[in-house]
């Protein structure tokens, strides 16, 4: 063969690596990949068989934990907890640092290892993986050594359970471990049961860094080993893969307390306009989906492109997938690997057999014989086909088209997904006017499968919620510090033997868009005063009005793309107005709850307080430049969560303004559910709402029975978060029904605590991170 032919066929020879090192240290450890617990070994037994996905061959047994093995993890966990939350961040960054470093030290055993449970190529788990497990604890290990400074207000959970999926295994655990420990936490990770091995070699890599005993444990098995962690005693679970198991485990740890964070599937658009450069959007298409075999939850598997162009890319798409070489793992001249397990290839194969035939399947580049798919394209599909829609977690690209760059975003968020998408254009200003709209946590410019530490990674909608990586994602392994008080509830004052008739009705409506509504029920209550007097009627909200009220919010979508600044404007004309009528609300809350009028009037100059210092925020909560490797930058934006519900504490005024004012101030529209028992001063504060210049729909009050109208509001698939501070026992409902669409939700579990105003901004907003590179080279 002559150079001219290797050039022209790109067919390199082989450059395998040598497995001897990690097959020798699997057979040292007896052949089998157990629990790693209060440092120690134990037991290894092997239930269940783990499988070079490349070969077929046998590679160790792998031990099933028991529910009583994962409460011996867990125990040891909260045992160890304290004593490491007291190190201090410097004595844990420390340790951190240590381990960075002997990742860095056994990097090629654990490349080797990772490729030999995985199957995806050593050039990725070399190059790709392995680099970023290490960046990942020396960020957390600068992380660890501020935070005694700069989240002083914070302190650790306690112990977290972390469960990893199988397509990057040692990434997954670092993303997991290094920000749970850094922040004072232990854990107790679950690895996939396809792929625990590195996990194993992590295990003596803490041994090795002198890691307390307790503070990092590993227990192995399937998915009845997760669930019995889902279910132990911890802390918080933070768990990557997919929707349908993320769904299951909202639903299981409902009303529970725990903290949880879902990092699921995806489906992200690859968005190829017309003036793009075709060359480098091919190669960007390329690694985005055919990475690690496709198996990546933000792999670009959507391909949108504009239609003039259509045709052309495609056919040199197909000329380049054609040079893709696809085999052995181990060998540093591949490209694709092998898939993780034959249940995996044949969900993959029932898939493409099943949706397929609605478009044109090209598939260039043939496929060995054994746990291998070849690399897919299909093309001519619709936006509303089978394939399109469903996470086929494969090195298969869907293809449709698009004309303009309005349809291109409406295409590109006609997914359930919300996870990442890319943009290519040579027109930036086309670019970054295009990423807002996208409905995604992650947005590459120019780019794709951009990855750090430094800038934080999750996704919306059924990808989930929660972010890794950056000081947002320390916020979900960390809380306010100082103990919550259980609520004492207010109870409504009860109706005398002997009720003064009104001169007039004194109904208070519903107020939604913008307008005083009567409740669809037709029901009302009455209020009264401590000393029995009747103060009027307030009317009992249903499921229809939760209805009509998301609806009305979902109409005044353009409040989330309002300036800062006039949002503020707004924010201070509701306090101006509010100090203005500062009396006859005091008189009101004196009279709804028999309090002083000293204490009335301050409740009333706390909302005012609340008011202003949202409007303040407004145009300050900042967005970040992470200072990701690499020429370029990651902008971390903070967007509205969109429609939000909220059901207010016993504060007749200021448990109103509390959901309101920050929910607002980022861009939110509310469906606020008032006082249960004093509901009075809320239907007055719309009249304030008017004459402030609030958008109709911005904010929607309702009145009536918390426990009734949680279900609907928690259920509904438009309401994107859903806040509970009543001192009605709601947190289970809640949580278990936002399951249906994963929204996020932020309950207080029968407890009281104050929260400074970052917390209140943090709920409030999602963080979208957008990569931008630049630069000629």
């Amino acid at each position: 063969m002559t150079v001219k032919d290797i050039f022209e066929t790109m067919d390199y020879g082989a450059a395998p690596e040598s497995a001897g090192e990690a097959l020798a240290w699997l057979k040292a450890r007896g052949g089998i990949a157990g629990n790693y617990v209060d440092g120690t070994w134990g037991p290894l037994r092997a239930d269940i068989d783990v499988m070079n996905p490349a070969t077929g061959e046998r590679l160790a047994g792998l031990t099933k934990s028991t529910p009583d093995e994962v409460a011996t993890a867990v125990a040891a966990a909260r045992k160890a907890q304290p004593k490491w939350a007291k190190l201090g961040g410097h004595k844990r960054a420390k340790f951190l640092y240590a381990i960075a470093r002997l990742v860095q030290k056994h990097a090629r055993l654990l490349s080797v290892m990772e490729t030999l449970d995985n199957g995806k190529p050593i050039r990725e788990a070399r190059d790709v993986d392995i680099p970023l497990v290490a960046r990942h604890f020396y960020y957390h290990a600068g992380i660890a050594q501020l935070m005694d400074d700069e989240m002083r207000d914070r302190e650790a959970l306690g112990v977290c359970g972390q469960i990893i999926p199988w397509n990057f295994p040692l990434l997954m655990l670092a993303w997991k471990i290094a920000p749970a420990i850094a922040a004072g936490n232990t854990v107790v990770l679950k690895p996939a049961e396809f792929t625990s091995l590195t996990a194993m070699v992590f295990a003596d890599i803490c041994t090795e860094a002198g890691l307390p005993k307790g503070v990092v444990n590993i227990i192995t098995g399937d998915g009845d080993t997760g669930a019995a962690l889902v279910a132990s005693n911890v802390d918080k679970i933070a768990f990557t893969g997919s929707t349908g198991v993320g769904r299951a485990i909202r639903a299981a740890t409902a009303g529970t307390g725990k903290s949880l964070t879902l990092e699921l599937g995806g489906k992200s658009p690859y968005i190829v306009f017309e003036d793009a450069d075709m060359d480098s959007a091919i190669e960007g298409l390329v690694d985005a989906i055919f990475f690690n075999q496709g198996q990546v939850c933000c792999a670009g598997s959507r391909l949108l492109v504009q239609e003039g162009i259509a045709e052309e890319f495609h056919r040199r798409l197909i000329e380049r997938m054609a040079k893709l070489r696809i085999g052995n793992p181990l060998d540093k001249c591949i490209d694709v690997g092998a898939i993780v397990d034959p249940v995996q290839l044949e969900r993959i194969k029932t898939l493409m057999a099943t949706g397929g035939a609605e478009g044109t399947v090209h598939q260039p580049c043939p496929a060995p014989e054994g746990c291998y798919y070849p690399p897919t394209l299909v093309t001519g599909l619709h936006g509303s086909s089978m394939l399109m829609q469903e996470e086929i977690f494969g090195p298969v690209l869907v293809s449709t088209t698009f004309r303009t760059p309005a349809e291109a975003v409406q295409v590109a968020n006609d997914t359930r997904y919300g996870l990442a998408a890319s943009v290519w254009s040579e027109n930036i200003n086309l670019a970054l006017d295009i990423a807002p709209k996208l409905v995604a946590g992650v947005v590459w410019i120019n780019g794709a499968n951009m990855f750090d530490a430094a800038a934080g990674f999750g996704g919306v909608r059924e990808s989930g919620f929660g972010r890794e990586g950056g000081w947002e994602g320390m916020m979900a392994y960390t809380k306010p510090a100082g103990k919550a008080v259980a609520i004492k509830p207010a109870t409504k004052h009860l109706k005398p033997d002997t009720v003064a008739v009104l001169d007039l009705d004194r109904t208070s409506k519903l107020y939604i868009g913008g307008k005083q509504s009567r409740p669809d029920s037709g029901y009302s209550e009455a209020v009264f005063s401590p000393k029995g007097k009747l103060l009027g009627h307030a009317s009992l909200a249903s499921r229809k009005d939760v209805r009509n009220a998301v609806e009305a919010a979902h109409a005044a979508k353009g409040w989330g793309k309002a300036t800062a600044h006039l949002r503020a404007q707004i924010l201070y004309y509701i306090g101006e107005n509010l100090s203005a009528r500062s009396d006859e609300f005091a008189a009101r809350i004196a009279a709804l709850t028999g309090t002083p009028n000293g204490k009335a009037q301050a409740e009333v100059e706390a909302a005012i307080s609340t008011l202003f210092t949202y409007a303040a925020w407004c145009d300050k909560y900042d967005s970040a430049a992470k200072p990701v490797p690499m020429r370029g930058v990651a902008l971390a934006m903070k967007d509205p969560v969109g429609v939000i519900g909220a059901f207010c504490d016993d504060r007749p005024l200021g448990g109103l303004i509390d959901v309101i004012a920050p929910a607002i101030a980022m861009g939110n529209r509310v469906v606020a559910v008032a006082s249960e028992a004093y509901p009075l001063a809320a239907t007055d504060f719309y009249q304030v709402l008017d004459t402030s210049d609030v958008p109709a729909g911005v904010v929607n009050i309702l009145t009536g029975n918390h426990a009734e109208l949680a279900k609907p509001m928690a259920g509904h698939l438009d309401v994107d978060a859903v806040w509970s501070f009543s001192s009605a026992d709601l947190s289970a409902t809640i949580e278990g029904e936002s399951a249906g669409n994963l929204k996020r939700t932020w309950v207080n579990n029968g407890q009281s605590r104050s929260y400074p105003a970052r917390d209140w901004l943090a709920q409030s907003t999602e963080i979208k991170t957008i990569w931008v590179p630049y630069g000629e080279g």
